[in-house]
């Protein structure tokens, strides 16, 4: 195999980043160019690289805890997405501002951000009546640069008229291994002030916001805390303090009381005088808040002002499941661990130090490592998920998450197995908190017979079994509970899970493969919302996987498994000849030989089968297969298995075969001729994007499943990493940057890849590019490190149980860098 070399990484504005090939930028014949150039004649932006321009519209990148809510610092420096009621508010964009006056300075005043996006003059909801209420007629600073080093993000603002450099640094806690200072509610604006003149600067900061948590209600109000303010509604806080010894600040905690805009009226007025407003608090009815830190500085000089924030809502209305009463509602981690915002701020306060020094380390760990910058973006981008209202985090400490976000409500409910799949990240950053899902699953989820119910109740409890299992999610469930075992080292753990893994196991085993096969072949929900109806690679792959995971694990406790390991070589036997038609896996339907009764009669999802539907049964078969097609997630359980650390348990030459026909035939370059009736704005037009499935060789059925046109990110990211696994680096490396391209910031926000909702978990795949190009894995059973480089020599990042650094393969000597906490590597193995 032929070794790529990559560049060395370029220092960009302070900021350790990769820079992008130089032949693949302003390259008209490279597929990316062509692409993008087709969108605008901006040039292009580097991949891992500072957001300039056009390319700052719709960044919005999340700061908040895990599980603990969000709002978002978009590229320009506001605040939006603010999202802490235990649900997503995509468009909640309070009137929320930092400012800064400098006295006697012409035009001195301005709000501290760029230039407001022209996609929110018109068109977002509100903006038929001007955008009543809304920051964007104040002035603001002309240009704006921003930079992500998740989970740092950072602004520069300039403009001519202010003779100060200001920067905007935004984080939150984000520390692999430690899940409860990750889940804070909290988040940090620094702003920081250098004086570039040659005269003093005499100046005013600013902190402003409406009451954003008051309702209809006499419930509201604005009270007291050290150097800032709370606003309330009811049980609801949310604090904004600085640093500082307690009177540094000066607090306005009630704005001017009047009808239409008089409050923000007259607070603006207040900044643009260079004028402070020092007022106590009233009982209630306070519209708003400001806080105001006088400062001067001398020329050379440097000012950092720390504005933290942190909030409290210890209730919500979600309630999902039957099992449990109506009243027995979600309540979030954080306000078991917290009695009151006072309690959590004075923790925020008396520790931020300590979190910072400990996610800088993280930081650096991170981008230290040395592969392609496209890959580091896809991957860092989608740790935002984790911040998103996507991930929730129950009283006991448990994980619960939704698919994504909807704008107002969370998308498609309980931690579904057959999405998180996919998701990779928090088994290595969170190992301990992943393994919560896997107790969920084989505890409340699954019952005496095996059968899973692939969505989990809110609060977690037990739930009705009343509806089919899913394949690929219940047979996905056990690779990662050998993954997971793997990752832990926690031999207990497995112990004590193991009868219920083998419940599931015999469950799938009777439900799908009743003839023994050892395929899955009788009707078979899956992650397409549909059922494949006879043996298919895709479901096929999953099944392999489950039985290799389960006869590792049964072998090593020392359980027999003749019976799983005869599945197992049937099964391979039967993928490998009569699913394999010599380029790629495909599916042999079946509907007339099962166990299963008439399609028309089973179908859980499309409605009732009409006449129509009938005749097309009798012709094609049932509705929603993919039959001959070259499907992405054709061999996708080998995928799965590969990120858990099961050795090829498929033919290798097969399976890559298949994943360059998949790279072949559904990788389009440009989608102008691409028929989606389906949902499609993931990508359309001159974009490029990876299609779920084509049928280069005909057979294309009437009604193939019904996503099959789409393109989703969380596929691209596990088709590209596992061509880079299989040493097909530059294909692989294809995928991401077409894909990265349509969220560049220009019309989809780089920080947020959707799919059925806004921060969609099927798109944590992209953690697996890692893996995919260097083959790093850590195994804390035996203290095994494993590496399988298909990029020569390299830096990677690793997260492990118990600490993480960094790895270095150098001239076929490997070392590790513990940055935090221990890696115990007692032997390393080097492919």
């Amino acid at each position: 195999m032929k070794k790529r070399t990559f560049l060395k990484t370029l220092t960009m504005g302070g900021l350790g980043m990769a820079a992008a090939p130089a032949n693949l930028l302003g390259n008209p014949n490279h597929p990316d160019t062509a692409t993008t150039e087709a969108i605008s004649e901006t040039p292009l932006r580097a991949y891992n690289s500072p957001y300039t321009g056009e390319y700052l519209n719709r960044i919005a990148f999340p700061i908040g805890g895990l599980g603990a809510g969000m709002f978002c610092l978009e590229g320009t420096g506001a605040i939006s997405h603010l999202s802490v009621r235990n649900k997503p508010e995509i468009y909640n964009e309070p009137a929320l501002f930092a400012a800064l006056c400098i006295k006697d300075q012409p035009n001195g005043a301005k709000v501290l951000e760029g230039p407001v996006p022209s996609w929110k003059y018109f068109g977002p909801h509100g903006s038929g009546n001007g955008e009543a209420g809304a920051t964007f007629g104040l002035p603001r600073f002309a240009n704006a640069t921003f930079t992500a080093t998740f989970p740092f993000a950072a602004i520069d603002l300039h403009d001519a008229d202010i003779p100060l450099q200001v920067g905007i640094t935004g984080w939150s806690p984000f520390i692999p291994t430690d899940q409860d200072n990750s889940s804070l509610p909290v988040g940090a604006l620094e702003y920081t002030f250098t004086n570039k003149g040659s005269s003093t600067a005499d100046a005013i900061f600013s902190f402003n916001t409406k009451n954003f948590l008051a309702l209809d209600d006499d419930q509201n109000s604005i009270g007291p805390i050290k150097n800032g303010f709370v606003l309330r509604q009811g049980a609801n806080s949310f604090a904004v303090f600085c640093d500082g010894d307690k009177g540094d600040a000066i607090i306005d905690h009630c704005w001017f009381r009047g009808g239409w805009w008089d409050p923000f009226t007259m607070a603006w007025n207040t900044v643009k005088e260079g004028r402070t407003r020092n007022t106590a608090p009233v009982e209630k009815g306070a519209p708003g808040a400001s806080l105001f830190v006088p400062f001067h500085l001398t020329p050379g000089a440097v000012k950092t002002i720390r504005v933290y924030t942190c909030w409290y809502v210890p209730d919500s209305k979600l309630h999902i499941g039957e099992s449990l009463p109506a009243s027995d509602t979600y309540k979030p981690w954080y306000s078991a661990r917290f009695a009151n915002i006072e309690t959590l701020s004075n923790y925020w306060r008396e520790n931020y130090n300590d979190l910072h020094y400990k996610t800088t380390l993280f930081k650096d760990a991170f981008y230290a490592s040395t592969l392609p910058p496209e890959v580091m973006e896809a991957v860092a981008a989608n740790f935002t998920i984790l911040k998103s209202p996507t991930t929730l985090r129950q009283t006991d400490g448990r994980f619960w998450g939704w698919e994504g976000c909807g704008d107002d409500e969370g998308c498609c409910e309980g931690s579904c197995t057959h999405v998180w799949n996919y998701a990779q990240a928090m088994s290595h950053l969170f190992p301990a908190l992943e393994r919560t899902m896997r107790n969920t699953e084989y505890g409340e989820d699954q019952n005496t017979q095996g059968h899973q119910r692939f969505r989990a109740n809110l609060p977690i409890s037990l739930v009705k079994h009343d509806f089919r299992a899913a394949a690929d999610g219940q047979l996905g469930g056990m690779m990662k509970v050998y993954r997971d075992w793997r990752i832990s080292g926690d031999d207990a753990w497995l112990k004590g899970l193991y009868p219920r893994v083998k419940q599931s196991m015999d469950y799938c085993i009777e439900t799908w493969d009743p003839r023994a096969k050892g395929v899955v072949e009788e009707p078979h929900h899956n992650t397409y919302d549909i059922e494949f109806w006879g043996p298919d690679g895709m479901c096929t792959s999953f099944y392999l996987g489950a039985l290799k995971a389960f006869i590792e694990m049964t072998a090593w406790l020392h359980q027999p498994t003749a019976t799983y390991r005869s599945l197992y070589e049937k099964g391979r036997q039967y993928l490998e000849t009569k699913l394999y038609d010599g380029e790629y896996f495909f599916q042999e339907i079946e509907y007339k030989n099962l166990n299963a009764p008439d399609p028309a009669k089973a179908q859980s999802f499309g409605g009732d089968y009409s006449p129509e539907a009938i005749a097309l049964l009798q012709k094609e078969g049932p509705k929603y297969q993919y039959g001959k097609g070259c499907l992405a997630d054709g061999i996708l359980g080998a995928w799965i298995g590969k990120m858990c650390g099961l050795e090829d348990f498929i033919d290798a030459q097969k399976i890559t075969s298949h994943l360059l026909a998949i790279h072949k035939y559904n990788l389009r370059k440009d989608l102008s001729e691409h028929a989606n009736p389906q949902r499609p704005a993931y990508a359309l037009g001159r974009e490029g994007g990876l299609l779920l499935c084509t049928w280069p060789k005909g057979g294309r059925l009437s009604l193939p499943f019904v996503y099959s046109d789409e393109v989703w990110t969380g596929i691209e990211y596990q088709v590209a990493s596992h061509l880079m696994a299989m040493g097909k680096v530059s294909q692989g490396l294809e995928i991401v940057q077409l894909c990265r391209k349509r969220y560049d910031g220009r019309i989809r926000n780089p920080f947020n890849e959707y799919e059925c909702g806004h921060w969609y978990a099927r798109a944590m795949s992209s953690y697996g590019l890692l893996q995919g190009l260097t083959g790093l894995r850590y195994d804390a059973v035996d203290k095994t490190l494993h590496i399988a480089s298909n990029t020569g020599d390299f830096t990677c990042f690793l997260s492990t149980a118990t600490g993480f650094g960094t790895v270095t393969l150098h001239q076929g000597k490997a070392t590790v860098n513990a940055t935090f906490g221990s890696i115990p590597v007692e032997k390393i193995k080097i492919a």
